[in-house]
């Protein structure tokens, strides 16, 4: 669903390959045309992310944006190949036979510490999204945010059945931590240090991989929904 937030009336989309991403950005471009507006875009790949103002509104969000909003949802009626992360996601029997998933963990901090929230995608092998959430922690850092990610994703993958798992993070501080590589020196990271680490005892393989953040970017979306989200009703 789309939500409303202090960049405007925000929704992402997530499809199977570049040309359907393609394909969707130009029908929505058609229906900005029609209605003599026109949105604020970012594409990586498959994701797309629209924001929609009226700017002869000081970028207010207006009615007009509403209707473009449900214009823009009608152009994927009848598309079997969207898989629209902002739907409720229900998780399948089959889904719930997979034993091997993948998690990406972020996490973001305005302010640092300041307004903080988590986030984390579970993927199955083949790349379907099976759980997708932010989730607002208050105030706190960005190197608590990314481990309470790491936390809140591993599990829901414990829940939801998994026996191994492939751990995808942009950041390298909390991957060599959990790898051993690097020392936990922050005493305020040692419990959920630990609890992470007592959680990774319970699955068969956990690995950890780095990513750059540009391979992350439906976490990062995820951790920014929920910032914005929560910041708007504050109105800061």
């Amino acid at each position: 669903m789309w939500q409303k937030t202090k960049h405007g009336l925000y929704k992402q989309f997530v499809f199977e390959n570049f040309q359907e991403a393609l394909n969707f950005i130009n029908r929505a471009s058609e229906v900005a045309i029609k209605n003599n507006h026109h949105f604020r875009m970012e594409n990586d790949y498959k994701i797309v992310q629209l924001w929609l103002v009226t700017h002869e509104q000081k970028d207010t969000i207006t009615e007009l944006d509403y209707k473009m909003s449900e214009e823009i949802d009608q152009t994927l009626k009848g598309s079997d190949r969207l898989n629209n992360i902002d739907k409720d996601i229900k998780i399948t029997e089959s889904n719930l036979k997979e034993t091997k998933l993948k998690l990406y963990a972020d996490g973001g901090s305005r302010g640092n510490p300041g307004p903080s929230s988590s986030g984390f995608v579970i993927m199955d092998l083949n790349d379907n999204i099976l759980y997708d959430e932010g989730i607002y922690l208050g105030i706190t850092t960005n190197n608590q945010a990314e481990y309470t990610a790491l936390k809140l994703g591993l599990e829901k993958c414990l829940e939801i059945g998994a026996k191994e798992v492939s751990v995808f993070m942009d950041s390298l501080l909390v991957v060599n931590q959990m790898k051993g590589i690097f020392k936990v020196r922050n005493r305020e990271i040692w419990p959920i240090h630990d609890n992470i680490s007592n959680l990774v005892k319970k699955f068969k393989k956990v690995e950890f991989q780095h990513v750059p953040r540009e391979f992350n970017k439906l976490a990062d979306a995820a951790v920014n929904r929920a910032l914005d989200q929560e910041l708007s009703k504050q109105n800061i």
